[in-house]
């Protein structure tokens, strides 16, 4: 990615927050579930479904905040590369999980300008500790995040195929995302650190299911 002045930098931030939140997010990849054909589904399950793809849209909202934080006052520019390449790819994740929301006639979480706020606050906190544990925060996110998606195809209807390509692809890119963090001198995170993390992220996804 080549050198962006920080004004630059700011105006492009803003304006992919505002994309965010507005569900205005573009995909780059092809959607995984485009040839899946839809299935069946009792009213019941078709809600179901809906709650838990509003999760996973919440907590892409989620993941571009903490990438354009973390990737904004990244100490290097291959740090900043790394995030940077890594939210195109939950870009795409918020756009695939935002169009099924759509096809099961359901809507994303109201509180998204809260998600995000949030997100980029914890996002700004892990950059300014240092590259090594801002790094070592999006493995710790990502190691959560996967289990959370490898539950959800557990939960899933065992019809609803398309939301399952869905998730089983973003969950092979989150395990990608760690890896790629990893690889670039993670830190590890402190116990307390890690729990507090998985109680926020059980507060966002009980939240998320309903509003």
């Amino acid at each position: 990615m080549m050198n962006i002045l920080p004004l630059d930098r700011f105006i492009l931030g803003f304006d992919r927050a505002l994309r965010v939140v507005s569900s205005q997010a573009r995909a780059r990849r092809n959607n995984p579930a485009q040839d899946v054909p839809d299935a069946e589904m009792s009213e019941q399950e078709k809600s179901h479904s809906a709650g838990l793809m509003r999760v996973n849209h919440v907590g892409e909202i989620c993941a571009q905040a903490l990438y354009d934080a973390q990737g904004g006052f990244a100490k290097t520019e291959k740090i900043r590369q790394q995030f940077y390449e890594s939210g195109i790819e939950e870009e795409d994740h918020l756009a695939w999980t935002a169009n099924r929301l759509k096809e099961l006639n359901s809507h994303t979480s109201l509180l998204n300008p809260l998600w995000y706020a949030g997100a980029y606050a914890c996002g700004l906190m892990a950059a300014k500790s240092g590259d090594a544990p801002s790094l070592g925060f999006v493995v710790e996110t990502e190691k959560q995040v996967e289990a959370h998606l490898a539950s959800h195809l557990d939960k899933l209807p065992a019809q609803d195929l398309k939301s399952r390509a869905i998730v089983e692809q973003m969950r092979v890119d989150e395990i990608a995302h760690g890896a790629a963090a990893q690889s670039l001198g993670a830190a590890a995170m402190p116990a307390p650190v890690k729990l507090a993390m998985q109680l926020m992220g059980k507060v966002m996804t009980t939240t998320a299911y309903f509003v």
